[in-house]
């Protein structure tokens, strides 16, 4: 409103400083992939400062041009093999049935050893497993 009042009737947008537009090239697209494919858990932001763009662009190209997302591990209690598998499943059955005969006697036949306490320590957070992936593919599992 102000520049009508002074006269100017352009319509045209002035130069303004700051920041330049980064334009995507297959090259910029290039290398992000490949800082990714060094370092799955590589932050945009370290990406962004490698490479000298701005995080928002570096945002847009892992998400828009290589279809990537940030996905966190999926934990699962052990990395079983198919043998190991089959022995939990038949020692499983064998459990069952004793539970079949004689429910009320189930627990002393069972318990026939001291206790051992166990203690569970996992130093990895969630966020520290977080890990770029393919949207289309399932999550990373964690053990």
């Amino acid at each position: 409103m102000a520049q009508f009042k002074r006269g100017d009737f352009s319509t045209y947008d002035a130069p303004r400083p700051g920041r330049h537009k980064t334009m995507t090239t297959p090259e910029i697209i290039h290398q992000i992939h490949e800082l990714i494919l060094e370092g799955h858990r590589i932050s945009a932001n370290a990406i962004a400062e490698k490479l000298g763009i701005s995080r928002e662009r570096v945002g847009s190209i892992i998400h828009e041009d290589l279809d990537m997302r940030k996905l966190s591990a999926k934990w699962v209690p052990k990395c079983l093999n198919a043998d190991q598998k089959r022995q939990r499943c038949k020692l499983s059955e064998q459990l069952l049935e004793l539970f079949r005969r004689d429910p009320n006697d189930f627990l002393s036949r069972l318990v026939i050893m001291d206790e051992t306490w166990l203690h569970h320590y996992d130093p990895e957070t969630k966020q520290q497993s977080v890990e770029w992936g393919i949207a289309a593919h399932p999550a990373p599992e964690k053990f």
